[in-house]
């Protein structure tokens, strides 16, 4: 295994001070699932790239989504076949560049008598899924019979139950997926820089933008960064900088909001994921994740403060009415909310359509001064939007420049960090040589699992660090060889960063953040010498984020 690269946020003077040195080739604004993309195809290509995010990488859009890596079944029925093509095919893609991290996940469609998807056309609408998404083998679609449905998952109504359709997925994890491709994008000679906020374009004497002043959101002072060419990946915010471009004008973004619930998997016992639809026609995610089940979304239009997205009463009843209708022998409650989720999908605008009819295909717009924008898209097709806008930026260097030679698109065939596994089949074999290194520490299946499944190979590295503590709480020391595997190697900068990104354990473990949150905040405060009253401050911060994801009190 290639280790990753030191990344850490104890060296941020010295790569601020880098960044100031010389021009980049390409200043990528933006450090969701977009601009990381860019960045790695970038920066693969020969590019000088620097990537800066006004908060931490994955903090917004790409840390809400409903982590799955689809195709967009729903879209068949806009015959939007374009898209289902495109993000269908990328699904295999993306699982093979990093097996541990996007995981096959059959998906089970039940088909109710008066719902929204009868038999016939949901068996043809998933035969025209698997050919343009070039499915095949076992992955193909299956359409099941009642009494098979119910084996494969038995919560389904025995009453009005027709059948189901079966077919392939792939799940993720969205802000691990960002950080692996930012962690590659650092191999290839990428700069990335995170609560690094741009506040302001720098122009040449002819309008052209080549450059930008930026904030740094941990030490407070403005600096610049130069570039022949600046693109703007910053997803609902992108019209901001549209308009601190000047440039805002024509489409615009359309942003809706999108929710999700988690509760113990013993509240919402399903024993594979599920695809449903709702009364008012809607389609909702249930899914099994280890100790929890999320559902979601939901599809509503958004126009408050893009910084303080929450999820509200109607949000968390609307998805507990949904599965409470769909599953007979289910009765949540909003006490049974134990997380939550909400995000920002930056669409674009199409006069007369409702939320959940706008179009997810991505766009680009180029303004007089040369700033380029991305927006639209979807989790799935992030590699794609990152081959177009690069193309993009490679034609233009070339024409400025005749005598350079960039190379083509390299991502296709470039793992991410974390990941030299050819098969789901080597990560699995892994995963149990892993376990057995662990289970003499009383750990289990679930905990080779959950580290294999979110780094990878690097899980060798946090082996180590665990190997060289010498903590009593076999589970904390676990966690804090996490820990210090994060502030080498992936720029966290409070408690935050690691237990909401680069673990997911605000989502996925809520306990172990409860349960160790103090001592990850000692610990950070250690590392990178932060005083009491930050240290205090954190521990605030994040006892309040607690409350706002799991308190739903009428």
């Amino acid at each position: 295994m290639q280790n990753p690269l030191s990344f850490s946020a104890r060296n941020r003077a010295t790569d601020i001070a880098n960044l100031q040195t010389g021009a980049a080739d390409l200043i990528v604004i933006g450090g969701g699932i977009t601009g990381a993309g860019i960045a790695l195809d970038a920066a693969s290509r020969g590019l000088k790239v620097v990537l800066l995010e006004k908060g931490d990488f994955a903090s917004g859009t790409s840390s809400k989504s409903t982590k799955l890596i689809h195709g967009g079944l729903r879209y068949l029925k806009q015959f939007d076949f374009w898209l289902v093509k495109e993000v269908g095919s990328e699904r295999a893609i993306v699982h093979k560049l990093a097996p541990h991290l996007v995981l096959p996940e059959k998906m089970l469609l039940p088909l109710i008598e008066g719902g929204s998807y009868g038999k016939w056309l949901t068996s043809i609408g998933l035969k025209v899924y698997d050919i343009l998404a070039q499915v095949g083998g076992d992955d193909k679609r299956r359409m099941l019979e009642k009494k098979e449905a119910l084996k494969l998952e038995p919560l389904l109504p025995k009453k009005g139950l027709k059948g189901a359709g079966y077919y392939a997925e792939y799940r993720t994890d969205d802000s691990r997926l960002t950080i692996e491709n930012i962690k590659t994008a650092l191999q290839y000679g990428a700069r990335a820089l995170n609560y690094a906020e741009v506040t302001e374009f720098i122009y040449t004497p002819e309008g052209r933008v080549c450059g930008v002043a930026v904030r740094d959101g941990i030490g407070g002072e403005t600096f610049e960064v130069h570039s022949g060419h600046v693109i703007s990946a910053a997803g609902p915010w992108v019209d901001e900088l549209r308009s601190l471009n000047r440039s805002k004008k024509g489409k615009q973004l359309h942003l809706t909001k999108g929710v999700h619930l988690v509760f113990p998997h013993e509240k919402l016992p399903v024993k594979q994921s599920v695809y449903f639809d709702v009364p008012d026609g809607r389609m909702i995610f249930a899914i099994p994740r280890g100790k929890i089940t999320y559902v979601g979304t939901t599809d509503t239009n958004y126009n408050s403060d893009k910084n303080e997205v929450h999820t509200d009463f109607a949000d968390a009843i609307y998805l507990i009415s949904a599965v409470n209708n769909m599953f007979p022998d289910i009765e949540l409650e909003m006490s049974d909310i134990i997380s939550s989720w909400a995000g920002l999908r930056p669409l674009i605008h199409e006069e007369g359509k409702s939320a959940s009819e706008l179009s997810r295909k991505d766009e680009i717009f180029t303004s007089d001064s040369g700033l380029i924008s991305i927006a639209g898209g979807k989790l799935t097709g992030y590699r794609k939007m990152a081959e177009r806008a690069v193309d993009r930026i490679v034609s233009g260097i070339e024409e400025e420049d005749e005598n350079r030679e960039l190379s083509d698109c390299r991502t296709e065939e470039t793992p991410l960090c974390g990941s030299d596994f050819k098969k789901f089949k080597q990560v699995q074999k892994y995963m149990t040589r892993v376990l057995s290194k662990m289970e003499k520490d009383g750990f289990e299946a679930y905990d080779a699992w959950y580290l294999v499944t979110n780094y990878g190979k690097q899980t060798d590295l946090i082996l180590e660090n665990f190997r060289e503590l010498t903590d009593a709480d076999p589970y904390w020391r676990m966690m804090k060889a996490e820990l210090l595997f994060a502030l080498e190697h992936e720029m966290i900068h409070n408690p935050m960063d690691f237990l909401i990104r680069r673990t997911g354990r605000l989502y996925f473990d809520i306990e172990s953040v409860r349960k160790n949150l103090k001592q990850v905040a000692e610990e950070c405060a250690l590392q990178l010498k932060a005083d009491d009253r930050t240290q205090k401050g954190w521990v605030s911060e994040m006892e309040q984020i607690l409350k706002q994801h799991s308190s739903f009190t009428l």
